[in-house]
């Protein structure tokens, strides 16, 4: 608006209202009482004056009215705060913090954390214009040219993260933001195994001057988890002794423990078993490091999972491939049968139509109303499965080529070798996910009510795929999908790595609530989305390695150089508004003392 470029605060020019009440008085001020005066009637004849206006003429002829107008004009333009622009010279210095917020910045060090140290300094190297970059496992920039007060509420909202660190990336961003001639302040412990050390170079030479402040107190013999994997049911988690005496630990995780013996350096493994839901893996002796100390499991409630295959010929190579999977429970029953309610998914493989009876399928239907899977292997002359097909059967074909293989949990890494013989048919529903070079889908999968409908074209006995080593891990993918189930490795997580969930969806994470799509893992434990618990846990070599060697006193540099900027600022005029208003009652005062109104 225009009034701004003359007014901090326009709105108080809304006093100019006032105005209009004191005018209205004005009008209706009475008359006073007339007397006839024939010379002085006379005297205006002659000079030939004739009020048209008597109202408005009473207005003009009102100089008391035009003084208090003035007088109102002034205290509201001292109310709206009238300025000009001056130029002005400012001494900038301007300061760029990286303060690091990994894990091994957790390390307990007389009391505190290394992290509580770091802080502690960097309020103390906050200057005028100040910048502050986190640097985890990201970096991020909390902070742009900000004034001293907004450095200091930057860095009370800063908090340590279980997440390995990426001091380089820190660097590197805090390099990028940093003005001409500023000074950029490092604080960290140095515990990391990234080139943070070329970024340094990189920024100094670029003239700017880089200050590196090291907390690297305590941390000495510590022990961790560094890595672990699933087989099965089963975690087997890896222990590594960073200190330079041997060291005993226990490892125990719901009742189960194995107890290691660990020399200077030494790496070590123990097998647990998993119990349903999970639990935390803990080391005994916590040391002064005590995030690598504990790892998340997350698990599935039911640890089982029932598969029935429905089949009147049975298929050797399929029901080998099921039951080598621990987590299935694997029943084979023959048309006509009956089915109970109690399976997580139900294949239909090599079934003899007239032996089919229609409660097997009712109970395929059922199974995807309650949430489980079903799955139909392709046959020759197979029955009439109705809505749980996916693809229609139209005929037989010989050698085809394989099209296209979309990129799913299922098919990830696999490759599907194209069948001797296959059905050729139209997908009714669903996605095919392994197309043919005439369109038929060898490999569809569909979402159905709340369970989830799998196509497996493969004619057994006309494929050669039976044979690959991928095809156990095929149905392990495909009966876990199935049944709704993740593996445990996809439960388990690492810290810095993402949850992808819905738009809005609600994830409760070992901090609070928090909503996505993408949710960071910034801290151990365990995270619950939609019911699904999910863990995360520090697995870094790098950074349970917390003792690094100290930095040597050429890093910081003697003196810090500053710039002086030219630039407009509002000058107020309220004072000067404000004695205008003063000399205008003083004039009032003393007309009104003239006039004998005093």
């Amino acid at each position: 608006m225009v009034l701004e470029e003359f007014f901090l605060s326009s709105l108080g020019l809304l006093g100019l209202l006032g105005v209009v009440p004191l005018i209205i008085l004005y009008l209706l001020r009475p008359e006073p009482a007339r007397r006839t005066l024939p010379t002085y009637q006379f005297l205006i004849e002659t000079a030939g004056r004739n009020a048209s206006n008597p109202l408005f003429d009473r207005l003009l002829r009102s100089f008391l009215l035009f003084i208090q107008l003035l007088a109102i004009v002034a205290l509201v333009g001292s109310l709206a705060t009238p300025y000009v622009l001056v130029p002005e010279s400012e001494t900038v210095s301007e300061t760029v913090l990286v303060v690091d917020t990994s894990a091994s910045m957790g390390v307990r060090d007389n009391g505190g954390t290394r992290f509580d140290s770091a802080l502690t300094a960097a309020r103390g190297e906050v200057t005028d214009t100040t910048s502050v970059v986190a640097a985890g496992a990201s970096a991020d920039v909390v902070l742009t040219r900000g004034s001293s007060t907004d450095a200091q509420l930057a860095l009370e909202r800063l908090r340590l993260t279980a997440t390995p660190g990426d001091l380089r990336a820190a660097v590197t961003t805090a390099t990028a933001i940093a003005g001409e001639n500023a000074r950029i302040v490092v604080l960290s412990d140095f515990a990391d195994d990234s080139p943070w050390a070329d970024a340094v170079r990189e920024a100094r030479a670029r003239g700017l001057i880089v200050e590196l402040q090291q907390f690297a107190g305590g941390g000495t013999g510590n022990v961790g988890i560094v890595d672990r994997s699933f087989s099965g049911t089963n975690v087997t988690v890896t222990v590594k002794n960073y200190g330079d005496t041997t060291a005993t630990r226990r490892v125990q995780l719901v009742g189960s423990t194995r107890v290691l013996q660990l020399g200077p350096g030494d790496v070590a493994t123990a097998t647990l078993p998993v119990p349903p839901g999970g639990g935390r893996v803990s080391l005994t002796t916590e040391d002064a490091f005590p995030t690598d100390d504990t790892l998340y499991v997350a698990a599935p409630e039911d640890e089982s999972i029932d598969v029935l295959v429905l089949t009147n010929d049975e298929n050797r190579f399929l029901t080998s491939a099921l039951s080598v999977i621990p987590e299935v429970s694997l029943t084979v029953d023959n048309p006509p049968t009956t089915i109970p309610d109690t399976y997580d998914v139900i294949v239909y493989s090599n079934v003899n139509p007239d032996r089919l009876l229609a409660s097997n399928l009712d109970a395929g239907t059922d199974l995807l109303q309650d949430g489980g899977g079903v799955a139909i292997q392709a046959q020759e002359d197979g029955p009439e499965y109705g809505s749980l097909l996916l693809v229609s059967q139209e005929r037989i074909d010989t050698t085809p080529t394989v099209r296209s293989i979309e990129d799913h949990d299922i098919t990830r890494g696999i490759t599907f070798p194209p069948p001797t013989e296959y059905v050729v048919g139209d997908l009714e529903d669903g996605t095919s996910l392994v197309t043919l070079n005439d369109g038929t889908s060898l490999l569809a999968i569909s979402e159905r009510e709340q369970g989830r409908l799998v196509y497996y074209g493969y004619i057994e006995e006309q494929s050669a795929f039976k044979y690959n080593y991928q095809y156990p891990v095929f149905w392990k993918r495909t009966v876990f999908y199935l049944a709704g189930r993740s593996t445990l490795a996809e439960l388990n997580r690492e810290t810095g790595d993402s949850l992808s969930v819905g738009p809005n969806q609600t994830v409760e994470t070992p901090t609070g609530s928090v909503s996505g799509p993408e949710v960071r893992l910034a801290d151990t434990g365990f995270y619950v989305v939609d019911g699904q618990r999910y863990a995360a846990s520090l697995l870094s070599e790098s950074e349970s390695d917390v003792v690094a060697p100290p930095l040597s006193g050429e890093n910081v540099p003697a003196e810090f150089p500053t710039r002086v900027e030219e630039r407009l600022v509002p000058d107020s005029l309220t004072e000067w508004a404000v004695l205008v208003a003063l000399g205008i009652t003083f004039v009032e005062l003393g007309y009104l003392r003239r006039r004998g109104d005093l």
